[in-house]
């Protein structure tokens, strides 16, 4: 078997071909940014390991032989899954590295803003030192905290932050009942919006989820509110936030992910005095980037020993 890593933001890829070298798989490693890279370098290859390079139909088209793509990731959304099964190709993921530091990295975020951290550092660096320089503080043990998608890193969420705030309610219309956690109240989309105080996003970003935090939601939230996106940036329309915090219908948010990455350093989303932004990080620490890409790594593995790879997000022929 031959596999390609199509490309890579990591130091190396010394893990990935030591997994494929002791698996008796050849492995070719290239940097494509566009269809036709991955094209031209997957010639032979029966697998793709992928991390931002676009897969969809013109791929499958050009190379037949691949039957297998996994991706290095929770998220899969630069892989056509609609293309993959016209095709009959495999496509796997890396579902659960994260959980924890995604969910750890989101509450930071969430209580940065509603404490106003960041805005305290700002002040002081700036000469201002008084509690009040950053505006109006309420209690976090008076709050709702609302969470958009109760999957791995929704739940995590929920249960860490349950002692920090009075209620903790969530929306996913893809769960039965018994799956919501005792201290997790279940409501609509809207109802989410309106009674939360801030929003926390964990949702993959899909044919459904694109740009649904638009203004429309936005506007159902209370005065003073905050957003908190470690999801996908697609996710939430940006201009409407903007809006949002120019108005005081947020007092702020925090994106972990925005719509292009990395965003331009000047822009008014990077610049805006009540955005704090990290730079797609939510996922990561040591022993969580070492697992995301030995577990995706290993899709390919498996596939190739067993006709099938541990973490299926399409089936293949």
């Amino acid at each position: 078997m031959r596999v390609l890593i199509t490309d890579y933001d990591f130091p190396d890829v010394e893990l990935e071909t030591s997994l494929y070298e002791e698996a008796g798989i050849e492995v070719v490693v290239a940097q494509c940014r566009t269809e036709q890279d991955v094209i031209a370098a997957a010639e032979g290859c029966q697998g793709l390991l992928v991390q931002y390079a676009p897969i969809n139909d013109r791929v499958f088209a050009a190379r037949p032989e691949i039957r297998i793509v996994s991706r290095l990731g929770a998220g899969f959304d630069t892989v056509s899954t609609v293309d993959a099964r016209k095709h009959g190709v495999w496509v796997a993921n890396s579902p659960d590295y994260g959980v924890g530091e995604v969910a750890s990295h989101a509450l930071a975020m969430t209580l940065a803003l509603v404490r106003h951290v960041v805005l305290y550092d700002r002040d002081v660096k700036a000469g201002n030192w008084h509690y009040s320089s950053s505006g109006r503080l309420n209690r976090v043990s008076d709050m709702t905290l609302g969470i958009v998608g109760l999957g791995r890193i929704g739940k995590r969420m929920a249960h860490i932050a349950r002692n920090s705030f009075a209620r903790v309610i969530a929306f996913d219309p893809y769960l039965i009942d018994g799956d919501f956690p005792a201290y997790v109240e279940r409501v609509d989309v809207a109802t989410l919006f309106r009674q939360a105080d801030t929003v926390s996003l964990h949702v993959p970003l899909n044919g459904e989820t694109t740009g649904l935090v638009n203004a429309a939601l936005l506007d159902l939230m209370k005065p003073g509110s905050f957003l908190v996106n470690t999801a996908r940036g697609g996710v939430v329309n940006i201009d409407d936030v903007l809006t949002a915090l120019d108005t005081g219908k947020l007092d702020g948010a925090a994106l972990d992910v925005l719509p292009v990455e990395p965003p331009a350093t000047s822009s008014r989303i990077v610049q805006h005095r009540r955005v704090l932004v990290s730079p797609h990080a939510a996922f990561y620490s040591v022993v969580a980037g070492a697992e995301l890409r030995r577990k995706a790594a290993q899709n390919l593995i498996d596939w190739a020993r067993n006709g099938r790879p541990s973490y299926v997000v399409v089936e293949g022929s």
